[in-house]
């Protein structure tokens, strides 16, 4: 169930971005196998600095509950790098977080 934000510069379609996120997400193996549980939405920033001197940025926090080993973490964040990095953008920092959630305060309700 994770919750995938990709913030990014507006210079790099979103498109690209979503999918390369979520098939990183999915061939992790921590979710469901048809990734019927990860949801990943993009925000473009129109204003921005980098401090390295790139002249576009990928940065995905990934949100999943609490409860996952480092190294699922760390795998985790390896998949979803590595299909940004697979799209071939130059220029460019591509950084992953992976942030617990709380499973006592996580609510959800559909409807």
């Amino acid at each position: 169930m994770p919750h995938c934000i990709i913030e990014h510069s507006p210079n790099i379609s979103p498109d690209g971005l979503m999918h390369a996120v979520f098939d990183g997400s999915l061939h992790s193996r921590l979710f469901l196998p048809d990734g019927a549980d990860i949801k990943v939405r993009a925000i473009a920033y129109q204003n921005f600095k980098l401090g390295d001197g790139k002249a576009s940025f990928v940065h995905v926090v990934v949100k999943i509950l609490a409860g996952r080993t480092d190294e699922q973490k760390q795998r985790l964040s390896q998949e979803i790098i590595k299909k940004l990095s697979d799209l071939g953008h130059q220029d460019i920092s591509i950084t992953v977080e992976v942030v617990d959630m709380e499973r006592q305060s996580y609510q959800k309700h559909l409807a």
